[in-house]
């Protein structure tokens, strides 16, 4: 009998370029960072192990153009997925910028973000010295029993996690669910993104919230 190889439950993650957005953003970005540094000097000795995380951006009308962007994609997405997003409309509820500590030690631990429905990053500054983010596998179940991988260096159906190292200018998308993180920088070279998060809300509770205003 031979046996005919299907894949389901998949899990995407979604690439793009803006480069020619990497200076105004990178310009706009520096205001927040050096806000958000200032801050951090009251707390902590030196630059090193720090992620200089800024304030909300999502009031920032710099940054207008990329929410736009943002959530037109975020709608071809989950369109594109399958859901029914006809009584949905959709919000980023979290932009900011951050920039990994000058002497290194910057990271994230893994983590995945709640309430929300599609997550991404946009790459201002990082090479193939920095920080890069690594995406696990989100079938809990499956780690219970996981085996050895033969080639630990490969892509296969038996991979638990996989990394990325990007260029300034890359954007990526994915479903909020999937756990990833940071992993140590060596504060070699500059390293900063924008992280935002966006959600469907159903466009009753939105009608709703606006009659009782």
């Amino acid at each position: 009998m031979n046996l005919v190889e299907n894949h389901f439950f998949n899990t995407p993650i979604y690439f793009g370029e803006k480069k020619e957005w990497l200076e105004k953003l990178n310009l706009a970005s520096d205001p927040h960072i050096s806000k958000a540094r200032e801050g951090n000097e009251k707390v902590f000795v030196k630059d090193f192990a720090v992620v200089h995380h800024s304030e909300t951006l999502t009031h920032d009308i710099n940054f207008k153009e990329f929410l736009k962007y943002i959530n037109s994609n975020a709608w071809d997405i989950l369109n594109n997925q399958g859901f029914d997003l006809t009584n949905y409309s959709l919000a980023t509820t979290e932009l900011w910028v951050q920039e990994f500590a000058n002497l290194g030690g910057g990271n994230h631990s893994p983590h995945i973000h709640w309430n929300g429905h599609i997550s991404g990053f946009y790459f201002l500054k990082c090479s193939d010295k920095t920080s890069y983010p690594i995406f696990h596998d989100p079938r809990s179940g499956r780690m219970m029993n996981l085996l050895t991988e033969k080639n630990p260096s490969q892509i296969t159906l038996a991979s638990s996690h996989i990394n990325f190292k990007l260029e300034p200018g890359t954007f990526l998308f994915f479903n909020s669910y999937l756990q990833h993180e940071f992993v140590v920088d060596h504060g070699i070279e500059p390293f900063r993104f924008i992280h935002f998060n966006i959600q469907a809300f159903p466009k009753q509770l939105i009608n709703n919230d606006i009659k009782r205003i």
